[in-house]
């Protein structure tokens, strides 16, 4: 009898799809956390002629020991778009609003989105959801964090360091926004107005191409940013 997690399925169905996108000359994303790490497994069966960018020391660890070539992001000579980037998400509503950053990446994974010119999201059925909910990951800077948090906490909800979180890529604090999230536009607006927040994890639509999403028999739907 298989012991193979169903979830683990779903993730591996949709980032075997997602690299399937990926052609030869391509410069692509690598996300972070389990289901980018499916992707980065299945284009390196690939083996296309590509470039890569990796948005955390894991999965560019990852990549480098799967022989993918991975690239400094930023450098003035370097790669300044992408054609492709590939990622999970922890969370995705109807409307493709995305929550993102729960391996603590979330900064450098929305920078390279913004980079692509299609970003392209991999998640299992379990990831979808009827509306946008906390907890929503937010980096915030190590400087003055204890006041931003009690600034965070006075004027939107509670919000709290999490446990045992790693620095971000950056050296950035993790900490989780868990109140009341109502309209997503606004909560952006406001964690995005507070000078010690570097970043959220709520994607907006506008910068989502499609969602690959896998089941755990192995099919996998394609849920289009614009639908019919």
């Amino acid at each position: 009898m298989s012991t193979a997690d169903p979830r683990e399925t779903a993730k591996r169905a949709a980032a075997e799809a997602a690299a399937l996108l990926v052609e030869d000359g391509m410069a692509v994303g690598l996300g972070t956390g389990s289901t980018a790490a499916h992707f980065a497994r299945a284009l390196a069966r690939r083996a296309p002629r590509i470039r890569c960018v990796a948005t955390s020391v894991a999965i560019e660890e990852l990549a480098r020991s799967l022989r993918l070539p991975v690239e400094p992001f930023g450098a003035p000579d370097g790669l300044a778009r992408l054609d492709l980037a590939v990622d999970g998400a922890d969370l995705v509503a109807p409307d493709l609003w995305l929550v993102k950053g729960g391996g603590g990446a979330h900064v450098r994974e929305k920078v390279v989105a913004a980079a692509a010119d299609r970003f392209v999201v991999v998640v299992s059925t379990d990831k979808l959801a009827a509306a946008v909910r906390a907890p929503i990951p937010l980096e915030i800077l190590a400087f003055g964090a204890a006041s931003t948090l009690r600034r965070l906490g006075g004027t939107l909800g509670p919000v709290e360091l999490r446990a045992g979180a790693p620095p971000s890529p950056d050296g950035g604090v993790i900490a989780d926004y868990l109140g009341e999230v109502g309209d997503p536009v606004a909560l952006a607006a406001a964690l995005e107005a507070d000078p010690g927040v570097a970043g959220h994890g709520l994607f907006p639509p506008i910068m989502v191409h499609e969602v690959l999403v896998g089941d755990d028999d192995g099919t996998v739907a394609r849920l289009p940013a614009t639908p019919s």
